[in-house]
């Protein structure tokens, strides 16, 4: 006769055991690509700024690199990178994501970020001055030298080129002048890299939401930088502490703003991801899935709740609770909307 503690022992074990089993289960699902729980495929990228990050970033369900900040390999020098060093940062991150896709975006520097050895004016408003792709253009050596190395290291993996705060076509026909002159350098010296590289654009600029014709005709791909976004829609700089309480991710203007660029790409055909803040709160996934979205890119400490949203979400269960979210014009009434979908 079977003793009750011995009895209630082994139903512990084999509890126990059906638990790591299920565990184990849901991580190889994990690690698989990613889909909601009817079938719509999801992608799940990291956002990175160093070999380190992205080695690390590997051993999670990361499908790839979403966002490689590459201005964290310039800032605390007293010296340009030369092309050697940033081609051999980049590789290592190919390295980490073998055969996976790797989203570069180029120096976004100034504001917040400035250089040591690049001179940078004295502002009154750095984040409405020389930053990011305005930087880049108008130091066209500096430019060159990381679009070579950029496309030195294409030769090794699945890279993007993305180019930061656009808002103008000039700055886009300008990037792609300086993209071909760097492939001619390349040419001269007989370099191989991958010749049909893609150029995509980050929309973090209301003007860049607003020409999306333009940019979905011009470009291979869009992510949407969601900080700088609401940062310059709502005219608040959001590391002032005397304004940064009405730093509003779920203003109206903000959601219709992300939510018409979603769109907008989709029905040109342009794949889009959001690698902003908005993609690692696990209160936004399933409001971002319902506007369309199906590329998330965040810091890999947020892939696994990110992730795990997803699994469980069903996107025809969504998209007309998001579009309530998206039409309300009172943020605390979309506060409420908002929890009612994730309840």
């Amino acid at each position: 006769m079977a003793h009750p503690r011995v009895d209630a022992i082994v139903e512990q074990a084999r509890a126990a055991v059906a638990a790591a089993q299920r565990e184990a289960e849901r991580a190889a699902h994990w690690s698989g690509p990613g889909a909601t729980a009817d079938g719509h495929e999801v992608s799940i990228f990291a956002n990175v700024q160093d070999g380190a990050a992205a080695r690390a970033a590997r051993e999670t369900p990361a499908e790839g690199v979403g966002l490689f900040r590459t201005e964290l390999c310039f800032l605390n020098r007293e010296t340009e990178p030369t092309v050697d060093e940033q081609a051999g940062i980049y590789a290592e991150v190919l390295e980490a994501f073998s055969g996976a896709k790797v989203v570069i975006r180029t120096l976004d520097a100034g504001s917040d970020k400035p250089l040591k050895f690049a001179g940078h004016p004295d502002e009154a408003n750095p984040a409405l001055g020389l930053r990011a792709i305005r930087f880049c253009l108008s130091e066209p050596q500096m430019f060159l030298t990381q679009l070579r190395a950029i496309l030195r290291a294409s030769r090794h993996g699945k890279i993007r080129l993305l180019i930061p705060m656009l808002a103008h076509a000039h700055e886009v026909e300008q990037t792609f002048a300086a993209v071909r002159h760097a492939k001619e350098t390349l040419d001269d010296h007989k370099i191989p890299y991958d010749r049909r590289i893609q150029i995509g654009g980050m929309i973090e600029v209301p003007a860049a939401a607003l020409s999306l014709k333009y940019f979905v005709r011009k470009l291979d791909f869009l992510s949407i930088g969601t900080n700088d976004l609401i940062q310059y829609t709502l005219a608040i700089d959001r590391t002032d502490d005397t304004v940064a309480h009405l730093y509003d991710p779920l203003h109206p203007a903000v959601l219709q703003l992300i939510a018409q660029t979603i769109r907008a790409a989709k029905r040109a055909k342009t794949p889009v991801a959001v690698c902003g803040e908005m993609a690692g709160d696990a209160a936004m996934t399933r409001l971002l899935l319902g506007f369309g979205l199906r590329e998330f890119s965040m810091h890999p400490a947020q892939l696994l709740a990110i992730k795990q949203q997803v699994l469980r979400t069903r996107v025809r269960e969504v998209e007309e609770p998001a579009a309530r979210v998206y039409r309300t014009h009172d943020p605390v009434k979309a506060r409420a909307l908002l929890a009612k979908l994730n309840a």
